[in-house]
């Protein structure tokens, strides 16, 4: 079992190596080649989109801030209704001021993302 064991590990590392060494060839090319400046709208469809999304033009951050945002929101929600047999004061600042803290927390981390914005759309007007 010993040997067996350490002939996989060797394979894993030896996989891992090779793995490292393609990611590097993959991102030099793919970042002079596709990702060059020179092809900025360019592509139509699938490959305009995949651009943008490489260069960072689309942000997904905002789409998972807002996802969840509705899951945490949805969660304190259901899980004050748990207060209600115990203490129904609790149960009330729960929900409210569960879901007011949750509201900020995530709207602060998207004004941050929207000032960004704006602050692209400053420097691409100089």
């Amino acid at each position: 079992m010993g040997l067996e064991y350490e002939s996989s590990m060797n394979v894993a590392g030896v996989w891992t190596l090779v793995s490292f060494i393609l990611a590097i060839c993959g991102a030099l090319v793919l970042y002079f080649t596709f990702l060059n400046k020179n092809n900025d709208n360019k592509y139509p469809g699938f490959l305009g989109w995949l651009y943008d999304f490489l260069t960072f033009k689309t942000l997904t951050l905002e789409t998972i801030l807002k996802v969840a945002y509705l899951f945490v929101a949805i969660f304190i929600t259901l899980a004050s209704f748990e207060l209600i047999g115990v203490n129904f004061l609790s149960f009330l600042v729960t929900l409210v001021l569960g879901n007011l803290i949750a509201r900020v927390v995530f709207e602060s981390g998207l004004l941050i993302l929207l000032m960004y914005r704006q602050l692209v759309k400053i420097g691409n007007k100089k």
